[in-house]
């Protein structure tokens, strides 16, 4: 199976209150999930790590062949890529938490850059959840 991830994070404020929004698709691009949450007080970058981990968090006890996440934060896909390096040091743990779920997959994984406009539907997730106040939970 191989499955497409549109995830956003939103902040208003930077920190303020923040959400992610997380679509999971199929190959027909049929909707699998949808999460939206809120996630508290944060920055935008930090939303955006959050929306990535929830989406592997998702994905991990599925059957996969491979995994592609659409994300419009440069900053993730770069870092996530390996092209830009991680300095915050809040960035750094979650970006090993990242690290660490993709080296427990068991499935491809792509993330790629999108503009802003192709990813409206997890943009609105996102500050759907922040309105929620509806906290994420991890298992």
């Amino acid at each position: 199976m191989n499955l497409v991830a549109y995830i956003d994070g939103a902040s208003r404020g930077n920190p303020g209150e923040s959400g992610i929004g997380v679509i999971i698709k199929d190959e027909k691009r049929n909707i699998i999930d949808k999460i939206s949450g809120y996630i508290g007080k944060t920055t935008n970058n930090i939303a955006e790590y959050t929306a990535l981990i929830t989406c592997l968090r998702r994905v991990k006890e599925l059957n996969l062949d491979s995994l592609t996440v659409y994300s419009d934060s440069e900053l993730l896909v770069r870092q996530i890529q390996g092209k830009y390096k991680v300095r915050n040091a809040r960035l750094k743990l979650l970006f090993e938490d990242v690290r660490k779920l993709l080296n427990e997959a068991n499935f491809e994984f792509k993330i790629k850059h999108i503009d802003r406009e192709e990813n409206r539907e997890a943009d609105q997730l996102a500050n759907a959840g922040i309105d929620s106040r509806f906290k994420i939970k991890f298992n």
